[in-house]
């Protein structure tokens, strides 16, 4: 007799959203992580995309210790918006691009283990910051997948998020392919943000000082034209023609 496993017991399997250790190694890694996951949701902002960070990745179905936390990771044509986890066989997309925040202490995992894993998933971009310079050259690498193995990024770009990748201290900076601009942090937007009001507030101060300076020459001109309907009165009190008076 052929057994028949019930439809219930995927629903009973537990697949947790945290296991109780910290976000980030150190103070220079969370704020990496959470930079690059704040400029990359605005980047994507109502595009059929979600940007996640620091949660599970669960890529086999019924086996919820199979799973990995990349620091933050892209995934296109998926509903946008967060998640507590990823579960690849109910959103049915693969990752297109994580960033992880690595260490020396986290080299192995990060070099070995999760690059053969991303790159057995399907990842199409794998890159790898270090933003305290303890182990990766000049802080940034990048793996492209082709075919079905990662190859070094040799160009600072990333394909799928049309972006160019710049090491800016122990951040990374990301610039539109189109046009050069970078996309901000949050605090260069907050400063973006405070020059904008400051430099409206300068524009309506001016337009209302040339305002003042308008009403004014209107006020002079009116006591300008009554004086001289006064001087016509008078002359005219004294029985001479204003009209002929050059």
């Amino acid at each position: 007799m052929t057994a028949t496993v019930p439809v219930s017991v995927e629903s009973e399997i537990f697949y947790p959203s945290a296991d109780g250790q910290p976000v980030a190694e150190t103070y220079d890694h969370l704020y990496a992580l959470l930079t690059t996951l704040e400029v990359l949701k605005q980047y994507l902002a109502n595009r059929q995309a979600t940007v996640l960070g620091n949660q599970f990745l669960y890529y086999a179905q019924g086996f919820p210790k199979l799973r990995v936390a990349p620091d933050v990771m892209v995934i296109f044509d998926v509903a946008p918006g967060g998640r507590d986890n990823y579960k690849t066989w109910e959103e049915g997309q693969v990752r297109t691009v994580i960033f992880e925040m690595t260490s020396f202490g986290t080299k192995g995992q990060d070099e070995i283990f999760k690059k053969t894993l991303y790159e057995q998933l399907g990842v199409k971009e794998y890159w790898l910051f270090d933003p305290k310079s303890e182990w990766v050259e000049q802080q940034l690498r990048g793996y492209r997948l082709r075919g079905e193995i990662y190859e070094p990024i040799e160009d600072g770009r990333s394909e799928p998020l049309q972006l160019r990748l710049v090491v800016e201290g122990k951040l990374i900076g990301f610039y539109r392919e189109n046009k050069g601009e970078k996309l901000l942090i949050p605090n260069e937007l907050a400063e973006a943000l405070r020059q904008e009001v400051l430099a409206r507030q300068q524009a309506e101060e001016l337009v209302e000082q040339e305002r003042q300076r308008a009403e004014q020459e209107r006020q002079r001109a009116e006591q300008a034209e009554l004086q001289i309907e006064k001087l016509k009165a008078r002359l005219r009190s004294l029985n001479v023609d204003p009209d002929t008076i050059e």
